[in-house]
């Protein structure tokens, strides 16, 4: 494989033996401030400030939207059959002198007409629970996570 991300074809291997860990995901760049993201598993995103782009804060809400969800989807599926419908949407209070997030609002859109007052109260608790249980993204963002970086050249051993 190429270590020069522009002739890199074979888009299911990482281009550096660290990202090859499981979970890694790499995104190679496709212009300015435009890079494709990817996992192993070839799903591709793409990434940038442009139309047609996710910005990294966008995946970042996207992330925790749909681990809320993915945590809690046996839930709902149990309480509203295993074909309901849902969206989920994230918003965030941003601080700009800071740049960084100050917190972060899901809400998991779904038909509840089918359910009394105390099915849907149940449920609720039971989708929390599922939530704290299960979402890594949501447990990382509040309890915070260590970030390291390394600029690395391909061609050095």
């Amino acid at each position: 494989m190429s270590a020069n991300p522009a002739n890199h074809t074979d888009h299911a291997d990482p281009t550096s033996p660290r990202q090859a860990a499981p979970g890694a995901v790499w995104a190679e760049r496709t212009g300015t401030r435009q890079y494709i993201g990817r996992n192993s598993k070839g799903a591709e995103v793409r990434v940038g400030m442009g139309p047609g782009e996710f910005s990294p804060g966008e995946l970042m809400k996207i992330a925790l939207a749909t681990c809320n969800t993915l945590s809690a989807d046996h839930r709902l599926a149990k309480a509203l059959g295993e074909g309901f419908t849902a969206t989920v949407g994230c918003s965030s209070v941003k601080n700009e002198a800071e740049e960084r997030y100050e917190s972060f609002q899901v809400e998991i859109v779904t038909d509840l007409s089918g359910l009394e007052d105390s099915a849907r109260q149940t449920l609720t608790r039971r989708v929390e629970a599922a939530i704290e249980r299960g979402c890594t993204v949501g447990h990382t963002i509040e309890q915070g996570a260590t970030i390291t970086m390394e600029l690395v050249d391909p061609d050095e051993d």
